[in-house]
């Protein structure tokens, strides 16, 4: 990749155009034969809108639907309290499924909550 030192009107026009067109910061990085990071530092110094982050709705078209949403008023003893979403948003709810015996997660989250690390690095399933 070349090191721009001059953005020209017409370079600057045209990550403009890529950048309105809904482009990765890599792919008009390609486009214009320089790096992303030079694109990040144009866009930001030109001010331009700022767009979602492609990771961000990779993760959200992933996420599984809402379903009924537990609030903790409604979370009652025996229901799992694995909190989900962003807490202060109101999306933020609890799993709400039925608990296992002693435990504050039903069977799903307590996979994920009691994982034990072995001597050797391996990590297996605690609970």
């Amino acid at each position: 990749m070349a090191i721009v030192s001059d953005w020209t009107p017409e370079r600057i026009s045209a990550l403009i155009a890529l950048w309105e067109e809904g482009l990765t910061t890599s792919e008009i990085g390609n486009r214009l034969g320089i790096t992303k990071n030079a694109v990040v530092g144009k866009v930001h110094r030109l001010g331009l809108p700022k767009r979602q982050s492609p990771i961000r709705k990779s993760a959200e078209k992933a996420s599984k639907p809402l379903g009924e949403i537990i609030k903790l008023d409604k979370l009652g003893a025996n229901m799992c309290c694995w909190p989900d979403g962003e807490p202060g948003t109101e999306e933020f709810r609890f799993c709400g499924k039925d608990a296992v015996p002693d435990k504050p997660y039903c069977v799903e989250h307590c996979r994920r909550a009691y994982v034990r690390v072995t001597k050797d690095g391996r990590k297996i399933a605690a609970a």
